[in-house]
């Protein structure tokens, strides 16, 4: 399955854009295919529901200042899970920043209610973020990507979204958005790093940039011609093109995925070929199952 975005959430489902499933929608594959397509601990896991939101992020402004509850709240007050993240960062525009957590973790948390511009540089961490930066980001932490900033998101899905600050922005009516304070005041923790990935590339090998129990997403820098083994993995397996493209062959089909594209292994896949001359893939699974 190729695509720009990997969604199962209702109003922005992914569809199948070419080859024997073309016009398919992510949700019909996993109920006509099940643990075929997702794997057996997802489907008992998750039923079939697809368990993550994977997207592009290309912000032209600041985006707005938010935080995501984690399972327990997001349950009790949604019925929904919580949104774990991580961002890596394909591109961006020199100074570039972005938000992450509070500047000062002992900060009380009630002057979330209390932000504007003379005190916004006060209350949140920023970061200056450059190509090939990744960060971790769990729920109950505070972020924004800042304007100049591609990323690739990879997310539990979840909609759950509380909006803390949007830049005192206003619309033509001189409205401002709507601010989600007293939820964000409970779902916010405090953690004392930044999240950021401490990786070495090595060519046409893996490197660890998150393993959590959400999701595990390595970077695959590809530069000939090489093959991946997934049969003693029980989940589908997620490619996101960051850089570059790659020709991906299963089982004598090629497709080709470029930078911004996304490609969906199934979980029954024995291995995948890739041929690339220069190209970098994050590589998403789930393979940990503590929920």
């Amino acid at each position: 399955m190729k695509a720009g975005k990997i969604s199962g959430v209702e109003d922005n489902i992914s569809m199948v854009s070419n080859g024997l499933y073309k016009g398919k929608s992510l949700n019909d594959l996993i109920k006509s295919h099940k643990s075929e397509f997702l794997g057996k601990k997802n489907i008992d896991t998750f039923g079939e529901h697809f368990p993550l939101l994977i997207k592009f992020l290309d912000a032209k402004t600041n985006l707005s200042v938010q935080v995501h509850p984690d399972d327990e709240m997001a349950k009790a007050h949604h019925n929904s899970f919580g949104k774990t993240e991580m961002w890596y960062i394909m591109n961006s525009d020199e100074d570039a920043e972005i938000v992450l957590g509070l500047k000062d973790n002992e900060l009380d948390k009630n002057v979330l209610g209390d932000i504007n511009a003379s005190n916004v540089n006060d209350i949140f961490n920023t970061e200056q973020v450059k190509q090939g930066d990744s960060y971790f980001i769990p729920a109950g932490k505070i972020h924004a990507i800042g304007a100049g900033v591609l990323a690739a998101e990879i997310q539990q899905t979840s909609d759950i979204t509380y909006r803390v600050y949007d830049w005192d922005r206003t619309d033509v009516n001189g409205n401002q958005r709507d601010l989600h304070t007293e939820a964000a005041i409970k779902a916010t923790k405090s953690f004392p790093s930044t999240g950021k990935s401490n990786y070495q590339l090595e060519a046409d090998k893996t490197s660890n940039l998150v393993d959590c129990e959400y999701f595990t997403t390595n970077i695959f820098e590809v530069k000939s011609n090489q093959k991946r083994d997934y049969r003693n993995l029980d989940s589908f397996v997620i490619f996101m093109c960051v850089e570059g493209s790659a020709e991906v062959t299963i089982d004598n089909v090629t497709e080709t995925v470029t930078m911004g594209e996304t490609i969906l292994i199934p979980a029954n896949t024995d291995s995948v070929t890739f041929n690339s001359e220069g190209s970098k893939l994050l590589e998403v699974f789930i393979d940990k199952f503590v929920l």
